[in-house]
């Protein structure tokens, strides 16, 4: 059985590097955030029906990347960064990626501090409500009832060290 465990949070907090950090660490297979390499492509501003091509793809990409998983998958964002955004630009969000967060299948998110600094890159929009953002993810986590983490700390080895250990913790007591 794969366990996925979801890497989230507002942006600019190291979740990419998280990602793959933990992929080195237990030697197993990441997804990519689908948004950038997406966004990258479109030629274009996004729109809020982009959205929901990017949840789709999100979520394919971590099927194929399963099929190369020993027993770990770990997803660079998910559907709940996708509701936020979509809630917080256009004031709604599409009902198939509600409905398709509901049924989420992460043993456990870990959820990336705002406490590092914020790098410009030219997806990156909000540079000053970053905090904000944090306590809407920790209401949407909760909302869902899902486990989750806080990492945090300006270096990055603090925040590997962190989830490496609630990685382990839910792996013994999966194993139990």
């Amino acid at each position: 059985m794969i366990r996925k465990i979801a890497i989230t949070g507002p942006e600019s907090t190291g979740k990419s590097t998280l990602t793959k950090s933990l992929a080195d660490y237990y030697n197993d297979a990441f997804v990519n955030e689908f948004a950038r390499d997406y966004l990258h492509n479109l030629g274009r501003s996004y729109m809020k029906n982009d959205l929901l091509d990017i949840a789709q793809g999100q979520l394919n990409n971590e099927l194929i990347q399963a099929e190369k998983a020993n027993r770990l998958l770990f997803c660079d964002t998910e559907l709940i960064n996708i509701k936020i955004w979509s809630l917080h630009k256009y004031g709604d969000c599409d009902k198939w990626i509600l409905d398709k967060i509901k049924s989420q299948d992460y043993c456990l998110y870990i959820l990336c501090d705002v406490d590092i600094p914020w790098f410009y890159d030219d997806l990156r929009e909000n540079p000053d409500n970053r905090e904000f953002f944090l306590e809407w993810f920790k209401r949407e986590l909760k909302l869902y009832n899902f486990p989750y983490i806080i990492v945090s700390g300006e270096n990055e080895d603090d925040r590997l060290k962190t989830a490496i250990n609630a990685v382990n913790q839910l792996l013994v007591k999966q194993n139990h």
